[in-house]
């Protein structure tokens, strides 16, 4: 078996395969080797002492760590960095010496010699990092410690640059439809516009233009070479990670209003029960007639009154139909708020808070679903091959687990001998609204395998979806521009040479893959580090909150001021022992009684903040 090692800071390691179907391989310390965190490696598997199945690195196929962010150490004469990633378990020798830098120092630095039998890790100080502490200084060493770039080259973004303006190919004229973009406020990059008209007998069609970024990236040029490597945009709070210059993510290939844009379009009929029963794709010209945000357009459908209300109404019902259509065939919805920070002019954070979901967000949900469902049925009707996205069901150990929480937290029983979308989708109903839903949808998610993209059709569990593909983020994903591509080769207009090359759409979901996965551990210690900064200036404030989630160290409370959470220790509770219940997910003390669990409203003092842990720590105070 060959996957990417994910190792543990106490030394074991998983082997995770790109392979949908294949389960992680356990790695023993002792089994690993050379190996770094990170590394494609070849495994061999065999049956432990324990009876159970472990594997050994027996091949490293790919290098993937490149650098690392250390502190510098001095002895004697050489230096040495120790990695701020305890998974990168060696001591890199530095070599030669640095300038301008002294020990304590945290440097980045390039790998010049991987350990090898007697050669010790070996690199080289490329950048020397600014001191820690502050936001500016810790979001450097986030995209240092994940291998983010932060700026293109000279080359690429001289290419980019010099792209020519317009088309010469032949392509319907949509620029008299009143399209519109829906987006955030702070948007700049418009991947997609949507269009929808009545038809005869209550049917409705719908128009999905997106940006046709393949019409200037050309295929192995140097600014499709960077977009490759990338994979994906990364967005941080008040900062944006490109995949393409901002020549074309913010201008060129961007749908600002009253421009001619190149686009394809995906066109679709929807009836009266949310079925698409008329598809048709094909590059346009047209123009975005507003430039339109989720407020917006929720204060149009609830005021009913703006100059694009018919329109706006038509959307809106069209996904509605949609939204039932997919519900009907077992499609899970999951309702995970995420926090929202806010910023203020200078860039320092001013307020944590709950991100509102509206229906003007499930709108263009629904919409974009609709066209990548059609675009992956059209190529796969073609058979020329399509770039999937695919999401495999449950995990049968950790949906085991899972069921019996649900069950311990009051969801009757019994349960089918077969689990189905539609099964799931009832329970995440029977805990909309109650204290436990949030824990409830972490670990149904948690208990399905993730999404990834692949050459094989193997559907999509979480969207109930027999086929389905990444097409309408063309500006920020590389998987949507390759689809694009595939998809002018199934309207033979261009050949890209992708139709045959099913090994290279492998190496392309590979590589998608794992830039999604690390952007993705980029952002999630990105908002926990503006969560842990934002609560800095707090240390030894009260305040009330609620407990969202019990385990056997202690439980976590999030704040109703602020959409911020802290763990309280079990060892600070020390007015008794206090013990896990699974039973009832609840910490119970044995001789008082007392229980804490999920919703339950206490009040806090923040004790101490841990920046490098990026984790809040609160204090259980006596009034509740």
């Amino acid at each position: 078996m060959i996957g990417e090692l994910s190792l543990h800071y106490e030394g074991y390691g998983f082997v995770v395969s790109n392979q949908p179907g294949a389960e992680d391989v356990f790695i023993p310390a002792r089994h690993i080797g050379d190996a770094l965190h990170g590394d494609r490696v070849e495994v061999k598997v065999r049956p432990s002492k324990k009876g159970l199945y472990e594997g050994e690195v027996v091949r490293i196929v790919q290098r993937r760590l490149k650098q690392i962010v250390g502190r510098l150490e001095q002895k004697g004469k050489e230096w040495f960095a120790l990695a701020e990633d305890q998974r990168v378990r060696h001591r890199m020798r530095i070599d030669p010496a640095p300038h301008g830098v002294q020990g304590g120092d945290y440097v980045v630095a390039v790998i010049t010699q991987y350990p090898e039998k007697s050669q010790p890790l070996t690199g080289r100080v490329v950048e020397k990092l600014p001191a820690r502490g502050s936001l500016t200084a810790e979001v450097e060493y986030v995209i240092a410690k994940h291998q983010l770039p932060k700026g293109f080259t000279k080359e690429v973004e001289e290419g980019a640059k010099t792209i020519q303006r317009g088309t010469t190919d032949p392509r319907k004229d949509l620029r008299s439809l009143p399209f519109v973009t829906i987006d955030g406020e702070d948007a700049k990059d418009f991947d997609d516009a949507v269009f929808v008209q009545s038809l005869e007998h209550g049917n409705f069609r719908l128009s999905v233009a997106i940006a046709d970024v393949s019409h200037y990236v050309v295929p192995r040029s140097p600014l499709d070479e960077e977009a490759f490597s990338r994979g994906t945009s990364v967005y941080f709070p008040g900062r944006v990670l490109p995949m393409l210059p901002e020549a074309l993510s913010n201008d060129l290939c961007s749908l600002r209003p009253n421009e001619d844009r190149p686009v394809m379009v995906a066109q679709m009929d929807i009836d009266a029960a949310g079925h698409v029963s008329r598809e048709q794709f094909y590059p346009a010209v047209f123009q975005s007639h507003a430039r339109l945000t989720y407020t917006l357009v929720q204060k149009m459908l609830d005021e009913k009154r703006g100059t694009l209300l018919t329109e706006i109404q038509n959307l809106s019902e069209a996904a509605k139909r949609l939204k039932a259509g997919r519900n009907e065939r077992g499609s899970l919805d999951f309702d995970l708020p995420e926090p929202e920070i806010v910023l203020d002019f200078t860039g320092g954070i001013e307020n944590i808070e709950k991100s509102e979901r509206l229906w003007a967000h499930q709108i263009i949900e629904e919409l974009m679903i609709a066209a990548n469902e059609a675009v992956a049925r059209f190529l796969t009707q073609k058979g020329r091959g399509c770039l999937y996205r695919v999401h495999e069901g449950p995990e049968p150990d950790k949906i085991r687990e899972f069921l019996k929480m649900v069950q311990r937290l009051g969801f009757p029983g019994p349960f089918p001998p077969k689990l189905s979308g539609k099964f799931l989708q009832k329970i995440l109903t029977f805990f909309k609204g109650h204290a436990e839903e949030r824990l409830v949808n972490n670990r149904l998610l948690r208990s399905l395998a993730q999404a990834i993209y692949s050459e094989k059709n193997l559907g999509h569990f979480g969207l109930a979806s027999r086929c389905y593909c990444h097409f309408t983020s063309p500006i920020r994903r590389y998987p949507d521009l390759v689809v694009h591509r595939l998809l002018k080769e199934g309207l033979r207009t261009t050949d890209h040479g992708l139709r045959t090359k099913t090994g290279k759409l492998a190496e392309i979901a590979e590589q998608s893959s794992i830039q999604e996965r690390r952007s993705l551990a980029a952002e999630r210690e990105i908002l926990k580090l503006h969560q842990a900064i934002f609560l800095q200036d707090k240390v030894g404030r009260h305040f009330e909150g609620v407990i969202s989630h019990v385990a056997k160290f202690g439980f976590f409370v999030e704040l109703l001021e602020y959409f911020v959470e802290g763990l309280v220790s079990v060892q600070e509770l020390t007015d008794d022992q206090y013990v896990f219940d699974e039973a009832h997910m609840a910490l119970k003390g044995r001789r008082k009684k007392r229980a804490f669990k999920i919703g339950d409203r206490v009040a806090i003092q923040v004790s101490r903040v841990d920046l490098p842990e990026r984790r809040s720590y609160f204090k259980l105070l006596d009034r509740a």
